[in-house]
């Protein structure tokens, strides 16, 4: 399969946040905006990979800032890591100021996602090559973190995680 680079993936999903979307204090609510973070996840996972995609697990998230009721959100997905039939999508999300129109950083995420066929079972996806020295740091990062996530799971034997073990020698 050709390689494919994160800009090839890149996901950008703009809104605006309604009454009926935000909680007592009219602020979003966080698995509102988790939908609308999965949703741009996937379709980043999908134009990498050209297949069926689903939700293999959220890996990380951190609601740094409320949204307010009113609020442009932005959610920006990209690929940073494609394995055999995964992909770690990263997510940034952020809000536009009413006035002055400024973006700040709100939220971010990582998201990983599986490929499969039509009978929903996994199957492989292009490798990625990072271009960026931002994305070449999450290429990175990306193996540490599924490293871990299979030895927390007890999927892989600590003394195989030699990215893990290289942190700290």
């Amino acid at each position: 399969m050709e390689p494919k680079h994160p800009k090839d993936s890149k996901t950008i999903v703009t809104d605006l946040v309604l009454p009926s979307e935000t909680n007592p204090l009219n602020n979003l609510f966080g698995g509102e905006l988790l939908a609308r973070m999965d949703r741009a996840a996937s379709i980043a996972a999908r134009r990498h990979s050209r297949r069926i995609v689903v939700t293999a697990s959220v890996n990380h998230v951190a609601f740094k800032k409320t949204i307010p009721l009113g609020s442009v959100v932005t959610v920006e997905a990209n690929i940073s890591r494609a394995f055999k039939s995964s992909m770690e999508v990263i997510l940034d999300v952020w809000i536009e100021d009413r006035e002055s129109g400024v973006r700040s950083k709100a939220n971010d995420a990582i998201y990983t996602f599986v490929a499969v066929d039509d009978g929903g079972s996994p199957i492989g996806v292009p490798p990625l090559e990072p271009e960026t020295k931002i994305e070449k740091i999450r290429y990175e990062a990306a193996l540490r973190r599924k490293q871990l996530s299979l030895v927390l799971a007890g999927k892989m034997d600590p003394k195989d995680a030699t990215e893990l073990k290289a942190l700290f020698e």
